[in-house]
Order: structure tokens, then C-alpha cells, then sequence
């Protein structure tokens, strides 16, 4: 079988863009890692920004949200300067072709759009090497979410 296809990152344009958005985080993080819905989705889901990884004939390959302004300011320490990446998740046919890198390189060119000089996110201490590789550092204990073990990273940009 080959896996040879294009994929294409953008931001999230429509409601249709955002469902997709939704549909790959529901697969991985509720049906797959059995994050409980009312916790997978939340009200910043309305205000983040969200890129989308599409194959060229519109299969939804993965998702990220970019929080920033007072959204992120809990989650980076009251910095405003810094986004909060979040909800990256690769739908599992489409892992280890890239897919991630691409969305988390998008997420960053967001950032910086938006005059942002770092961006925090919190990882699932099993991909900590997956940030490492991208340029973010591991800092802090650390912590349960959703019942999850993580790290908080962070990456100047």
C-alpha cells in the first residue's frame, strides 16, 4: 500500500473546516486515548485558532489549536507575548509521514503572525521527543491531564 499523497495545513476556514478539526480529535483523544468528551472539548474552542492537515482529496489527517491573548495567559503563565499550542492530534493512518511536524510548523507560523514571541504547549510525556526535535524544551514537574502524564515545553520563536 503506498502512502505516497499530498497533504496540504491550513487554517481552519469554515464550520465544515472546524467539524473536521473536531472529528480527528474525537478519534484520537476520546476513542483512542479515552479522554472523556466534556474534557476534550472546551469554550477556547471557540476563540483558537485551529489548522487543519488535509489530504488532496480532503481526508481530515490531523488537527492543532493555537490559543493566544487571555486565552493563553493561564496556560503560559501570564505571559501575553506567548500562544499555547494544544489539541495537536494525527489520525493514526497518517502518523509517521510528518503530519505533525507540518501542523505544529503551522501553528508557529500563526504565532508569529500574530506578533507572539514563544509558544508553551503541554505534551504527553511520550511525545516529548517528538517536541524535542522541533525545537521545544521540557521545563516543570510533572502533571496529570485527563488522566494523561505530561510536561510543559516551550519554544522561542
Amino acid at each position: 500500500m503506498s502512502t505516497a499523497y499530498t497533504v496540504t495545513v491550513r487554517e481552519a476556514r469554515d464550520d465544515e473546516d472546524r467539524e473536521a478539526c473536531f472529528a480527528v480529535r474525537r478519534e484520537v483523544f476520546v476513542e483512542e486515548q479515552g479522554v472523556p468528551r466534556e474534557l476534550e472539548y472546551d469554550t477556547y474552542d471557540a476563540t483558537a485558532v485551529h489548522v487543519l492537515a488535509v489530504r488532496g482529496d480532503g481526508l481530515p489527517l490531523g488537527t492543532g489549536r493555537l490559543l493566544h491573548g487571555a486565552d493563553a495567559l493561564g496556560k503560559t503563565g501570564g505571559d501575553a507575548s506567548v500562544g499555547s499550542l494544544g489539541r495537536l492530534a494525527v489520525a493514526r493512518a497518517a502518523r509517521g509521514l510528518g503530519v505533525g511536524a507540518a501542523l505544529v510548523r503551522s501553528i508557529e507560523d500563526v504565532a508569529r503572525e500574530r506578533g507572539l514571541t514563544a509558544v508553551d504547549l503541554h505534551a504527553q510525556t511520550h511525545a516529548l521527543g517528538f517536541y524535542e526535535r522541533l525545537g521545544y524544551e521540557a521545563y516543570g514537574p510533572e502533571f496529570p491531564d485527563a488522566g494523561i502524564p505530561h510536561r510543559s515545553m516551550r519554544k522561542a520563536l
